[in-house]
């Protein structure tokens, strides 16, 4: 007898006399087979997702539902953090603010100084300690790609000549008013809704439209494709659950029926000897060695090769995950799924990704100089300021001065052949630094 581990799901005993063990298995002709009972776990489904979730009908009423899906999908599948974690932090480079060329105050030095001190008390956390920039652009990121909406209000110091810090308000609670006559942005609060057409106000939606004014977040497009990928992972988990054990279908051939042996005499002695066989296989341990008469035959259950099971496996769940990576905008590569991609299509990828990037970081950067403009109105200085997100890669940099050198030669060139003056090309060179 070949050694397993035996999974037996029930157990049935011989009713007459010549009916083996595994035919006995066998559902009767009079059950109708098709129909299938259900039970009250099935009816669970919309409760475990209320405990979950702690929703109700006015959320799903107001849209905030929605908010609390993605952020439901973002802390529980992998593949979802993974993607707004990599838009996040490719988004959150470091920044600085700078000043304006066209700004012509003598105290450029103290804008300088003024600026980089509210860079590191631009908000408050949780705990009431300031939070810095880097901080601050990192969950500012976090709100805009998984809920599709940042906002909140800016305040003052008390003497009014600066500012004090920016607050976030949670998006789930920013809802559009249609009850009257024009549309407006109102903030759901515990014992009132506040109007937010007001000037310490300020919002940046994600992808906002006619229809979707307060953004769309990048996980729009694949809670269907997420559950779909889960089940998938679900279904792989039952069936690797006793990796290493194969499931086993053990059938018993029952002896053959002695002369004179009553019906009675014959059921309880084969019936006997199927529970002595089950008995012996559920209690057997790995390293234990089995030993049954030959009229015991055993077969796998399940496709015929390993190798067919998981690579079947792994075609379906890399189906999954690039959907859910086209859903996000992102290409698999740069959430660690290397499927060969050659450096060049990767470094293409990747450029297409930092151009979406940078079109967000100019949305932030407004907002980031809307503040620090006020901050300079508030101190009483006559200048304009700028932040610049840097983005540049180390792995950039020898492109970047091949380029250069390759602009020089064209300058020395071209002021050689007498096409451009000694001015003129001294210009470009500078230009270059």
């Amino acid at each position: 007898m070949e050694k397993g581990r035996f999974m037996w799901p029930f157990r049935k005993r011989a009713g007459a006399a010549g009916k083996s063990a595994a035919s006995s298995m066998t559902p009767k002709a009079s059950q109708p087979d098709s129909i299938k009972t259900v039970g009250k776990q099935s009816f669970k489904t919309a409760g475990q997702i209320n405990a979950l979730m702690d929703w109700n009908q006015n959320d799903v009423q107001s849209g905030r539902f929605r908010i609390m899906l993605y952020r439901f999908l973002t802390d529980n599948i992998p593949t979802v953090h993974s993607c707004i974690w990599t838009w996040v932090r490719l988004s959150a480079s470091p920044g600085r603010f700078s000043i304006a060329e066209e700004s012509v105050s003598s105290r450029k030095v103290e804008a300088i100084n003024r600026l980089n001190l509210l860079s590191e008390r631009l908000s408050v956390g949780a705990s009431g300690n300031p939070v810095a920039l880097t901080t601050f652009l990192t969950d500012l990121y976090y709100s805009l790609y998984r809920d599709g909406l940042f906002a909140g209000f800016l305040t003052v110091n008390k003497d009014a000549f600066g500012v004090d810090r920016f607050i976030p308000v949670d998006p789930a609670d920013v809802r559009i008013e249609s009850e009257t006559d024009t549309r407006k942005l109102i903030l759901e609060a515990a014992d009132k809704n506040i109007d937010l057409d007001r000037k310490d106000f300020y919002y940046i939606p994600l992808n906002s439209g006619i229809q979707r004014p307060l953004g769309r977040s990048v996980l729009q497009a694949i809670p269907f494709v997420s559950a779909v990928e889960q089940q998938l992972v679900n279904d792989m988990q039952k069936s690797v659950h006793n990796a290493g054990y194969n499931r086993l279908h053990i059938k018993i051939t029952p002896p053959v029926r002695t002369a004179g042996e009553s019906d009675t005499a014959y059921i309880s002695r084969i019936n006997s000897y199927f529970d002595s066989t089950v008995s012996l296989i559920k209690t057997i341990e790995v390293e234990d060695n089995p030993v049954t008469w030959d009229n015991i035959s055993i077969e796998h259950i399940g496709p015929e090769g390993s190798r067919a099971t998981t690579n079947s496996w792994f075609f379906n769940h890399r189906a999954m995950i690039e959907e859910i990576c086209a859903g996000t905008n992102l290409a698999p590569f740069l959430l660690g799924y290397s499927y060969g991609a050659t450096t060049t299509w990767s470094a293409f990828k990747f450029d297409m990704v930092m151009r979406q990037v940078r079109s967000i970081q100019s949305e932030v950067a407004q907002f980031l100089e809307w503040i620090g403009n006020i901050e300079l109105a508030l101190a009483g200085i006559d200048a304009r300021c700028r932040f610049e997100f840097d983005n540049s890669f180390t792995y950039q940099a020898t492109d970047e001065a091949n380029i250069k050198n390759g602009q020089i030669d064209s300058i020395l060139k071209l002021y050689q052949a007498g096409l451009i003056d000694q001015n003129t090309a001294r210009t470009k060179a500078g230009a270059l630094l």
